[in-house]
């Protein structure tokens, strides 16, 4: 007989906000990971040792909420084995040509071809069978890019520029960096033009519009018409 137990939470008690920081990537050559990653341009945290027998490396990317952590004795993983690694960028193409100009191999960009869980590509989230380029419909989530570190520990970019229902607190906007608050900018103003050939004027509260469709499609909310 099974002893879990699973119990029901009261939703109108205060909830404790835990929130993922660290991910610990198997590494065979500790000052080898420390040079790729650091020449991606992530920001270096932590390089602590303790004698001859620890240490440990923290890096975060830029604009990320979470943090990777390699190092001697950090992890019993056999080296290479952490795959499926997500990046999330707003600008596929951008950030592919950034890793490129950062001497990192990378894959060409690709989408999934409808959900085909099969085929020989690396796996990741939507099946196995790669199509050159981005989403034809440009649609989020769909467009990807791969790389490997010198261990072969997997990283994927997925291009998510407009979040679903319920993926983030919608009381919340921020950005990672300049470049993705200039590209939700770039597509609040296109859809602000829309606007304005809808209402058949131009509109003086553009910068309330502008907030408002930016805040909404981070939240995954319904945009302003």
């Amino acid at each position: 007989m099974s002893t879990n137990v699973v119990r029901s939470f009261d939703t109108s008690v205060a909830r404790v906000a835990t929130k993922l920081e660290i991910v610990v990537i198997p590494v065979s050559d500790v000052n080898r990971a420390k040079e790729f990653y650091g020449r991606l341009g992530w920001r270096l945290d932590a390089d602590f040792a303790a004698g001859d027998d620890f240490r440990v490396i923290q890096f975060t990317p830029l604009g990320s909420g979470c943090s990777v952590i390699f190092g001697k004795n950090v992890t019993a993983a056999p080296p290479g084995s952490a795959q499926g690694l997500y990046m999330i960028v707003s600008d596929i193409e951008a950030a592919r040509d950034e890793l490129l100009g950062h001497g990192v191999a990378i894959s060409e960009v690709f989408h999934d071809a409808g959900g085909v869980y099969a085929g020989t590509d690396e796996p990741y989230l939507f099946g196995r069978l790669r199509v050159s380029g981005t989403d034809p419909q440009h649609r989020s989530y769909r467009s990807f890019a791969s790389f490997s570190d010198p261990d072969g520990n997997g990283w994927l970019l997925q291009e998510i520029t407009t979040r679903l229902p319920g993926r983030i607190d919608s009381g919340v906007t921020s950005f990672g960096s300049a470049s993705d608050l200039a590209s939700a900018l770039r597509r609040a103003a296109a859809a602000h033009g829309e606007h304005e050939k809808r209402i058949g004027a131009a509109d003086a509260n553009w910068p309330d519009w502008y907030a408002a469709y930016m805040a909404a499609e981070q939240a995954g909310t319904e945009l302003p018409t």
